[in-house]
């Protein structure tokens, strides 16, 4: 007699549906809308670069804020009451911006609501993400967490790479309070998936105060001290990003501004600008990221994680090594450019395609080992302290290129890289999870 297999498909859960469906449809708006106060700043402000970046530092400093309060509430109410609430309020915040400004039709009055919008929102997306995190656990048995989290990382990749072609099309086709109105949508729509979503939680027995706040952000605190295995993965996590944001962030623009265009022939020169190369680049790490997520879907869930992720971390160590060798014996020493442009195409390919190897599994362990009591506290932390380095990479980075160039800039990242990548081998922690 054999027993009917329990079907393992995600996409037969109503709640992963339901969670997949509004994390798409709202991240698509946030892509939209993104892209497009961007350029709209610039566009009406005379191309004041200083006024987009107050508005971005602005907008990052508020979300920055109220993170640890979005994770006091995950942990104390229904996380999916706490998202289709939150997307509500972005999606009424930005539809109320579209009233104002066209109502408002001056310059000046556009570039204040855009601020206000934007701070709200920021307000709203602090209190968010840390419940939005959390929720995996709580829908999704504890053998289907890697192939959600790697669900979620194709999405992720499909919308890094198409979802900024889209946003360009629209900007330029369309009013902008016209695509403000469909931003606004995307989040309302999103709240509406989010309704359905049910799954049980244990209401807390004491009233939100300051007090109860600042206790559960110490509690959490405590916690996270007391979990070295959870500061072993935050590390690797946060120093992943650290070394290898500057790649693509700072190397490779000023690589096309100062090596690529002074250069009188480069490889595919007689039809690509040279401007074209960053391009490539991205959309090599984008297609390879994703080509890396969706082999993890096809995975099946592993006992253990530790060493594969020390491994694949080493393996992401050497490549950025290897990139940083090439460069300075093919483009500082005058080799040859071209064939730099072909190794560091497969490098960055090579890159795209480990971090979901990397991220995902450290993702599915954090819900695995943290208690779901304080997950979103957690993630709270975890967000406020990569959203602190990520910034401060860009700007040493920027630093490091303007004072010694790219050879030392690649060099700092490739070792930064292996240090962390050796600290992770080496943890006791890291064979245990």
């Amino acid at each position: 007699m054999t027993t009917k297999k329990k079907n393992d498909s995600l996409f037969h859960s109503r709640n992963f549906n339901l969670v997949f469906l509004g994390s798409f449809v709202s991240e698509l708006g946030a892509v939209l809308y993104s892209f497009a106060v961007s350029f709209y700043i610039l566009e009406i402000s005379g191309s004041n670069a200083f006024l987009q970046g107050l508005y971005l530092a602005v907008c990052g400093v508020v979300m920055l804020v109220f993170t640890p309060l979005g994770g006091v509430l995950g942990d104390r109410y229904s996380k999916a009451r706490i998202m289709y609430l939150c997307d509500y309020g972005k999606g009424g915040t930005i539809l109320a911006s579209v009233v104002m400004m066209l109502m408002l039709r001056e310059n000046v009055h556009h570039i204040v609501i855009l601020f206000v919008s934007g701070i709200l929102g920021n307000i709203i997306s602090g209190i968010f993400s840390p419940a939005a995190g959390a929720l995996l656990p709580y829908i999704v048995r504890d053998d289907q967490l890697q192939k959600a989290n790697a669900f979620f990382s194709v999405k992720n990749s499909l919308q890094s790479i198409f979802g900024v072609v889209l946003a360009g099309i629209l900007y330029t086709a369309l009013p902008i309070t016209t695509l403000f109105l469909i931003v606004g949508v995307c989040y309302l729509i999103s709240g509406v998936s989010e309704m359905f979503i049910r799954y049980e939680y244990t209401p807390p027995k004491d009233r939100l105060t300051l007090q109860t706040v600042l206790s559960d952000m110490e509690e959490g605190y405590r916690y996270l001290r007391s979990r070295k295995a959870v500061i072993v993965l935050m590390i690797a996590a946060l120093f992943i990003n650290f070394f290898i944001t500057p790649l693509f962030g700072n190397f490779v623009p000023y690589f096309i501004k100062t090596d690529l265009i002074s250069s009188p022939a480069y490889l595919f020169d007689s039809f690509m600008k040279p401007e074209l190369w960053s391009s490539i680049l991205s959309m090599l790490v984008g297609i390879s990221s994703l080509l890396g997520a969706l082999l993890m879907t096809m995975k099946e869930e592993q006992g253990k994680y530790g060493m594969k992720i020390a491994i694949r971390f080493c393996v992401m160590a050497l490549t950025v090594s290897v990139m940083a060798a090439a460069y300075w014996l093919l483009v500082a020493r005058g080799v040859s450019l071209n064939l730099f442009l072909i190794l560091c195409s497969l490098c960055a390919f090579s890159i795209g395609f480990i971090i979901p190897l990397v991220n995902i599994p450290i993702n599915t362990l954090m819900m695995r080992i943290i208690d779901r009591s304080q997950l979103s506290k957690v993630n709270g932390m975890i967000s406020i302290v990569s959203q602190a380095l990520i910034p401060l990479a860009s700007v040493l980075a920027g630093s490091v290129l303007q004072i010694w160039g790219s050879s030392v800039l690649l060099f700092f990242c490739a070792v930064g890289l292996t240090v962390s990548a050796v600290y992770f081998l080496l943890q006791p922690e890291t064979r245990t999870f």
